[in-house]
């Protein structure tokens, strides 16, 4: 009875958002609860944490005790793949040794291409993942031409082969995920509706459709990319698709391949925490390439984040009144990525990438070697600064002076009190509250950075045509807030420049680097903002935050400042070390600024998994190892110990590599 009551709560909700509750206040959006073991998923339930086994499924033992490292570190869930029937039966050991252990963690079978693996595991575990791209169909990367019959006669072989599975955990009371994943779609979805957020949508809606025509509703929905554009587009494609279809699945958020380390952490959190930002998301994994008791540590922190947040208004009602943020009025597509347009002032805004702007005002002003972490390193010798590709572009100094000469295409912002002092304003610039701005008669020539609150009224027609607004938060959800500010101005067709300014109080350098890439990576998901600036009141290292902003930029999409690995996060099907793998790939290719080179365990996660690499490192068998160029196959079954001179030899060949 309370599943069916906070179902038609969630559905009579009007979702003014299109695809959440609000576009203005954090509001979860109220899914329908689903049993999963004793620990139930959606409805008014927490958010869940969950992780995935690396060992081999058939070592008991071993899956044992990850597994119980796993919920001890926070996992409510714990996903072990079972590619074959042999590992579906053995889930059954595994649950029992558990339990003599004093566990009851419901456990999630994994499934790919094996439909009677599947209808083993269901027997046996409380929940089954199978993905709609590979449960029925075989991927040959083939176009088909289907006409409306043949398409039909189609869906009809899936309800065919998938209804067993089905009947089965209606009978078992086991729980299923259909999870979706970029890049394996099937090739019928592919040849209907492309490589897209609605070829992913359509792809699940298939299978959710045979559920509901079986009167089964205990599912859990994914859509996952590794590109969080298109992981957040499907995502929010989805929840309209099924609201408008009357239904209100529970949602389980990831990015696929985030990588691991620092890049890793910040790509989740752009995907995962642009869905929490509005109220989307039942249960999260985290997919880092390291161990996995790792990774419920960083899903934890996402989720808290938002246990901790109330139902309440995050713009003021001025501005409320005045952007009217229904999905109907939206003046941006929030299923497809169009960056905001603005007119150029010097190097920001317009066609310019976006820029990085870090607070220098408590460094010591006197020593130039500090500006090594913000990306130029000084050489005494040659008193020359040397730039790395994550360099900034513009360093606030407040009222502080330096007494040395900064970097000739390193903008220096000052006060705007401070700047009218100076003797030698050259590549210096100044930052205005509003109202001097409003009361000033002294501007610079080239570039006037003005700092706006996102609830101040602000008249646009008194700016020149070389101001560029800094717009700054420190709210909860500040982002609502700027978004909402940003479509003001879209609505008004004023397009000055927007640096997006986040400030911090009493945080973590482990939590700014996860709310940071939330708050601002939800922004340039959709195309909004010119530049990012984060700031603390903490003394975190200035390098931090400067690889922070860059690495929200990389994972967004928005500028590409280094190499991008797509390492998928290891299983039992992982025929190497995918951590000492990525490390020694890395260590001979990070420099090569702009490529993505995809490291998969096994055949399930690559190619398909690597959708948009330009090279793929892929295990293929015992020490084998296939190169992929994009999804062409290159050459097959390369020795694990000369793979990697073979991929270089072969972007050599294409012309990318740099020494």
């Amino acid at each position: 009875m309370m599943e069916e009551v906070i179902g038609q709560q969630a559905l009579i909700h009007s979702l003014s958002g299109g695809y959440c509750n609000s576009l203005t206040q954090y509001s979860r959006f109220l899914t329908r609860e689903v049993s999963i073991g004793d620990v139930p998923m959606g409805g008014l339930n927490p958010i869940r944490i969950q992780s995935m086994t690396t060992t081999d499924t058939m070592d008991t033992i071993g899956t044992v005790e990850q597994t119980i490292r796993m919920v001890d570190a926070g996992c409510e869930y714990v996903r072990i793949t079972a590619p074959s029937m042999k590992e579906a039966e053995n889930l059954a050991n595994i649950k029992k040794e558990l339990k003599l252990r004093g566990y009851t963690v419901p456990l999630v079978a994994d499934i790919h291409f094996t439909p009677n693996a599947a209808e083993a595991a269901a027997r046996i575990v409380e929940k089954v993942r199978i993905n709609p791209g590979n449960y029925a169909d075989k991927k040959r990367f083939e176009n088909i031409e289907y006409t409306q019959q043949t398409y039909q006669a189609e869906l009809q072989r899936i309800y065919k082969k998938f209804t067993p599975l089905v009947k089965i955990c209606k009978e078992y009371g086991t729980a299923m995920r259909i999870g979706t994943n970029h890049g394996s779609l099937s090739d019928r979805i592919m040849s209907h509706y492309g490589d897209t957020p609605r070829g992913m949508v359509e792809s699940a809606m298939e299978f959710i459709r045979i559920c509901e025509d079986l009167n089964y509703y205990n599912l859990v929905i994914s859509m996952k990319a590794s590109n969080t554009q298109v992981m957040v587009q499907a995502y929010r494609l989805l929840v309209e698709t099924m609201v408008k279809e009357g239904m209100n699945y529970p949602l389980h958020l990831g990015v696929t391949e985030a990588g691991d380390g620092e890049d890793g952490r910040i790509k989740s959190a752009v995907g995962i925490g642009t869905l929490l930002e509005d109220g989307l998301g039942d249960t999260i994994r985290v997919s880092l390439t390291e161990d996995p008791e790792f990774e419920a540590p960083v899903a934890k922190a996402l989720a808290l984040r938002y246990e901790q947040r109330t139902t309440r208004s995050a713009v003021s009602e001025r501005l409320n009144e005045e952007t009217n943020l229904t999905i109907k009025d939206l003046p941006y597509n929030p299923y497809e990525y169009n960056r905001r347009l603005t007119k150029p002032v010097q190097h920001i805004g317009g066609n310019a990438h976006p820029v990085v702007m870090l607070d220098v005002s408590a460094e010591n002003l006197k020593d130039p070697y500090f500006l090594t972490a913000a990306g130029y390193k000084y050489s005494a010798g040659l008193d020359k600064y040397n730039l790395a590709d994550q360099a900034c572009d513009l360093v606030y100094l407040g009222n502080q002076l330096p007494s040395f000469t900064f970097p000739g295409n390193l903008k220096q912002i000052y006060d705007f009190q401070t700047w009218l002092g100076l003797k030698d304003k050259n590549n210096c610039h100044p930052l205005f509250k509003y109202s001097e701005y409003k009361s000033s008669n002294s501007y610079d020539e080239q570039l006037n950075l003005v700092s706006i609150k996102t609830d101040e009224a602000v008249n646009f027609s008194t700016f020149q045509d070389n101001v560029i607004i800094l717009l700054e938060t420190d709210a909860d959800h500040g982002m609502a807030s700027q978004r909402a500010f940003f479509i003001a101005l879209q609505k008004d067709n004023i397009t000055i420049p927007v640096i997006i300014k986040r400030n911090y109080k009493r945080i973590s350098a482990d939590d700014l680097m996860l709310q940071a890439a939330t708050d601002l990576g939800a922004l340039l998901t959709d195309g909004l903002g010119d530049g990012i600036w984060i700031s603390t009141e903490e003394p975190i290292a200035l390098s931090l935050i400067n690889t922070t902003s860059f690495g929200i930029l990389q994972a967004t999409r928005t500028r590409i400042s280094k190499t991008e690995y797509i390492s998928c996060p290891s299983c039992g099907r992982t025929l190497f070390d995918l951590q000492e793998t990525t490390q020694m790939i890395r260590s001979r290719t990070e420099q090569l600024k702009g490529i993505k080179i995809g490291i998969m365990g096994c055949i399930v996660n690559g190619p398909g998994e690597m959708a948009d690499a330009d090279y793929g490192y892929v295990g293929t068998g015992p020490d084998k190892i296939t190169l992929y160029r994009g999804r062409e196959v290159v050459k097959k079954n390369v020795n694990a110990a000369r793979a990697l001179d073979d991929l270089i030899a072969l972007i050599k060949e294409d012309g990318n590599w740099v020494d």
